[in-house]
């Protein structure tokens, strides 16, 4: 008896054994994220992100085209004014803190909703005055637009980017900001829709979507911000923004009133997509750009 309790203690060693090397076998394939994923979603997230890797380079091209952001005083003022943007953030604040500070109040203020009806004036005034008197909320489109707004009035360079997946047969992107950091020299994404989102490399430098792009295809961890720091976990966005990294779509020239066109004489002349070579853009319209040169379109020196 006594001989037949050795032999099992031993095989449960042995099993014991076997689990715990094939945890740290799990755990060395495995991919690693300083996000906290569901485990049902890896091999979702995987395929994506294996999408982005096989997808074309960037390269230069031919295409002639300009990337600029125009700043109106004028506007600036009257918006800072009506939503007293001083009180946000202290005179000596940063560019990012100010970003952030305008970035919870527009989160904080307006979720995420698809609207029944579209605004009457697609403008930061009046898409405040919408959901006071009509919806109480919009989507990622208007939010962006809306911060974009008010984002310029603070004096911040910002643009709006539209971010699509690869799929044809998928029907959602994803509208956000990016702004730029002059202490840093470089561009930052900033999403204050779906509760608001900013992204940071693991030592706490906001990325932008190049930035975002190239880490998911280099498997380099990123740290997710939901609610603008004040949650610490996130399960889907980190999935949600690998599928909408594939290609982007910008206006060439961004202003106020940009998509409210029922006001004159704002550049509504360019809107470029950015895509992998080889790739084929399914969101597009007689006189887009299409190009391949990221350099060109994430430029740096974009304002008047």
């Amino acid at each position: 008896m006594k001989k037949t309790y050795s032999i099992i203690r031993n095989i449960f060693a042995i099993i014991g054994i076997l689990a715990v090397i094939a945890g740290i076998i799990i755990w060395i394939i495995e991919p690693k994220y300083d996000v906290y994923i569901d485990k049902n979603n890896y091999g979702l997230l995987n395929k994506r992100v294996e999408l982005l890797r096989t997808s074309g380079e960037y390269a230069a091209d031919t295409n002639v085209f300009e990337m600029k952001i125009v700043q109106k005083p004028e506007r600036a003022q009257e918006i800072r004014e009506y939503f007293q943007l001083d009180t946000l953030y202290p005179e000596n604040a940063t560019t990012w803190e100010k970003t952030v500070a305008i970035g919870k109040f527009v989160s904080s203020n307006i979720p995420h909703a698809n609207q029944k009806k579209w605004p009457k004036d697609v403008n930061a005034i009046g898409l405040w005055e919408y959901i006071k008197d009509v919806e109480p909320a919009f989507n990622c489109r208007l939010h962006s637009i809306f911060a974009f707004e008010l984002f310029l009035s603070a004096d911040i360079k910002a643009r709006y980017i539209t971010c699509l997946p690869q799929d044809k047969d998928d029907p959602d992107c994803h509208v956000v900001n990016e702004v730029w950091l002059p202490e840093l020299n470089k561009w930052a994404m900033v999403d204050t829709d779906m509760g608001g989102h900013y992204v940071t490399d693991k030592n706490g430098t906001p990325l932008s979507l190049k930035e975002m792009r190239e880490k998911y295809i280099s498997g380099e961890k990123m740290l997710m911000h939901p609610a603008f720091g004040k949650a610490q976990r996130d399960k889907d966005y980190y999935s949600y923004m690998a599928k909408n990294t594939y290609w982007f779509a910008s206006w060439g020239t961004l202003s106020y009133y940009q998509e409210d066109y029922k006001v004159e004489g704002v550049d509504r002349n360019s809107y470029v997509n950015l895509i992998p070579s080889g790739f084929k853009p399914f969101y597009y319209e007689e006189g887009y750009i299409v190009t391949t040169d990221a350099e060109k379109f994430w430029d740096a020196s974009m304002s008047e």
